[in-house]
């Protein structure tokens, strides 16, 4: 069998990355650094999603407001209460 085997191969490479593992030492206050800035960000999306949220509610409620606002102020052939039979399914009433 040759030098270059799988196994020979993967032992080397985890002796040299548990060495290069033993070499590094973490900041005593990593965690709590790591930790507010993810609290940071976490604040800042969801204060970046209700902004958003309010700006879209808004945009839509002034929409709504703006096309009740374009319809005509008097009664349409729909809502005048006079209809032909064929719109009232061919119910005429008899006035009396």
């Amino acid at each position: 069998m040759n030098d270059t085997s799988p196994d020979r191969t993967e032992q080397e490479l985890r002796e040299a990355l548990e060495a290069l593992a033993d070499g590094v030492r973490a900041a005593p206050d990593a965690y709590r650094t790591a930790r507010g800035d993810w609290v940071r960000r976490e604040r800042r999306r969801r204060l970046v999603l209700a902004v958003l949220i309010a700006v879209v509610f808004t945009l839509a409620t002034l929409i709504g407001l703006w096309v009740l606002n374009q319809a005509p102020s008097e009664p349409g052939v729909i809502f005048s209460g006079i209809g032909n039979p064929v719109a009232t399914g061919g119910v005429v009433s008899s006035p009396t």
